[in-house]
């Protein structure tokens, strides 16, 4: 519950300086908007250089698109993010992932009254692209291996469920859903070893290949201008499962904040923190920051 209480308020100071915006006319039917950003990393020492490091190429593909509706007090908000990165080191056997996430969210509202209140029902899914692994040292060779640990689908997650959404425009809503849905989908490959223990792989019990959860679930997103040409965008999942340690609150918040630079290139930082106990027994944390060729449509 603490964590829920901190990640909420750092969330809620964030859309209150979001508030501060002046409302905008929503204009009605549809409206889409995609951009995608290339980021890259570089570093490079010759045999001479005395101080240390490790040479190392690193490269990330961003995407999102928005395609939204309105019609009168029917609201509709869809987006889709790709995020996507690799990391070679001169010496090592094998190319490493910095980022892999391909992030679907729907939301549909119907407003109540004349307020900024409505009745929602949302979707939101969740996977990765590529295959990830867990890396190790050969003891006798010392060089390095590797075990397959994910795939596409292995974890997928999906939520859905009605709820109230509270909702100033496209940039800044948030949506509280306390009957909310929730299935988590693995390769039942990995659920059926000789010495399995159930809950090991994302919670799965042995020989299982989808697990369902109900709880409640509170989503936020807010994109604001910070200073001229620096664009902070924010997204905010908190999920409480009833049937199973509902103080476990997990806890996923995205950061992207994008300084302009001219119109195709921009310094890009992105902050991620995920925490899910059936994952991990603490907090996942990655960064990502680079110059980034950029192209809207």
């Amino acid at each position: 519950m603490k964590k829920f209480l901190l990640a909420f308020a750092l969330f809620g100071g964030i859309m209150s300086l979001s508030a501060q915006e002046e409302d905008e006319e929503q204009k009605q039917g549809w409206s889409r908007e995609g951009d995608i950003s290339l980021l890259f990393n570089q570093s490079a020492f010759n045999a001479e250089w005395t101080g240390g490091g490790t040479s190392n190429l690193a490269g990330n593909i961003l995407v999102n698109y928005n395609f939204n509706y309105l019609k009168d007090d029917f609201t509709w908000d869809n987006k889709l993010m790709l995020d996507y990165g690799l990391t070679k080191q001169k010496g090592d056997d094998f190319k490493r992932k910095t980022s892999d996430r391909l992030e679907f969210n729907s939301i549909a509202g119907k407003q109540i009254e004349e307020s900024n209140w409505y009745y929602s029902l949302f979707l939101n899914f969740r996977t990765q692209i590529t295959k990830g692994y867990k890396f190790g040292e050969n003891e006798e060779t010392g060089k390095t291996t590797r075990r397959e640990y994910t795939h596409f689908l292995s974890p997928g997650y999906l939520q859905f469920g009605p709820g109230m959404l509270w909702k100033k425009n496209e940039n800044f809503y948030v949506n509280i859903a306390p009957a909310t849905g929730r299935m988590v989908f693995v390769d039942k490959d990995f659920t059926s070893g000789p010495n399995y223990e159930d809950g090991d792989y994302f919670g799965l019990d042995a020989g299982k290949a989808m697990r369902f959860e109900l709880g409640a679930s509170v989503s936020g997103y807010a994109k604001f201008e910070v200073i001229k040409n620096v664009t902070m965008e924010n997204m905010l999942n908190l999920y409480s499962n009833y049937l199973e340690d509902a103080k476990n609150v997990d806890i996923d918040y995205t950061m992207n904040l994008k300084m302009k630079i001219n119109e195709y290139l921009s310094t890009n930082l992105v902050i991620q923190a995920i925490y899910d106990d059936n994952a991990v027994q603490g907090f996942q944390i990655r960064e990502v920051f680079g110059l980034g060729f950029n192209y809207a449509f």
